[in-house]
């Protein structure tokens, strides 16, 4: 099964750059089969890991920003994929 893990924070404004190049930054004790960083208006930045793993797996993650970066904690969302048998 495939699962997804989505990390997405809001940066401080006009610290989305900042925040942008320290989500790039964070490196993760095992390597995802994918890895894909976004970023959107308002100074958001969105990180998409895919893992060959059960929906319930303990899975790196990455971590919280420093607070001094963001306006609120990180939202956190795990998907797994509909398309498999």
């Amino acid at each position: 099964m495939t699962v997804a893990l989505m990390w997405e924070a809001r940066a401080l404004p006009g610290r989305g750059p900042e925040l942008l190049a320290w989500a790039r930054a964070q490196a993760l004790p095992a390597e995802p089969l994918r890895r894909e960083t976004l970023r959107a208006p308002q100074d958001r930045v969105l990180v998409i890991t895919w893992w060959e793993a059960a929906y319930d797996a303990e899975l790196p993650e990455l971590p919280e920003p420093d607070a001094d970066l963001v306006t609120r904690a990180v939202h956190r969302w795990r998907f797994e994929s509909a398309d498999e048998g």
